[in-house]
């Protein structure tokens, strides 16, 4: 039998989204943090309480989605189940192939968020 991660595309947002993850589990809460950093703001406190609209920007949606991705992989990771031991394919809609370069390890974290983010914008600027 296979297994696959496949990961989410945009329209998935929602405000609130991964908080659980990470207070439950620090290794989540260090992607938040790693993605903050990386972006040079506080993402994660928009995506925990921040306005829906501002959210579903493209530009802050997209690594938004990512993060709250990736913090799952981790929280699953710490639960034993990793995607190089149990995981036989990654995959993703949109966006989500990002989330899933990431996964693979074929991206670094901080790499896919500034990515994204320029990815983002171009979107938003070519079609406001």
């Amino acid at each position: 039998m296979s297994r696959a991660f496949v990961f989410p595309g945009q329209g998935a947002q929602t405000i609130g989204m991964g908080r659980a993850l990470a207070e439950t589990y620090p290794a989540a809460r260090s992607v938040f943090d790693e993605v903050d950093a990386a972006l040079g703001e506080k993402l994660s406190a928009l995506i925990w309480e921040g306005d829906i609209a501002r959210l579903t920007l493209t530009e802050n949606a997209q690594p938004a989605l990512m993060a709250t991705s990736m913090a799952a992989v981790r929280a699953l990771e710490v639960e034993g189940m990793s995607v190089e031991s149990h995981v036989d394919f990654v995959a993703g809609h949109s966006l989500g192939e990002y989330s899933a370069l990431c996964a693979a390890g074929s991206l670094s974290l901080s790499d896919t968020a500034r990515l994204l983010r320029i990815r983002g914008l171009a979107m938003q600027e070519a079609v406001p």
